[in-house]
């Protein structure tokens, strides 16, 4: 049995995945509260649709690099990306909304 998303993490949030720049895959919710490092794409995109409730149309692939702050500061849309990526994961975003 599955269990349930963890408090941190909304099932109504939208998840970023993509990697940083060191080529690890990274996931980290919209609102930047939530997310972490991995070992490969899948183990990623599982976390994510875990975390999310089991919604892939709210997991959005990040065409670039996509860096994880672990500040503990919720960050803007978009804001934990740097370069292009930034731009198309809020392009990406706001479609999905």
């Amino acid at each position: 049995m599955d269990k349930p998303p963890s408090p941190h993490c909304s099932s109504s949030s939208l998840f970023l995945v993509g990697r940083n720049s060191r080529g690890n895959w990274v996931v980290r919710d919209q609102k930047g509260l939530c997310g972490g490092l991995f070992v490969d794409r899948a183990e990623a995109v599982k976390f994510a649709l875990f975390e999310n409730g089991h919604r892939p149309q709210a997991v959005i692939m990040v065409p670039g690099i996509l860096e994880l702050d672990m500040s503990g500061k919720p960050a803007a849309s978009g804001e934990a990306t740097t370069g292009h990526a930034g731009a198309d994961a809020q392009h990406a975003l706001a479609r999905a909304a």
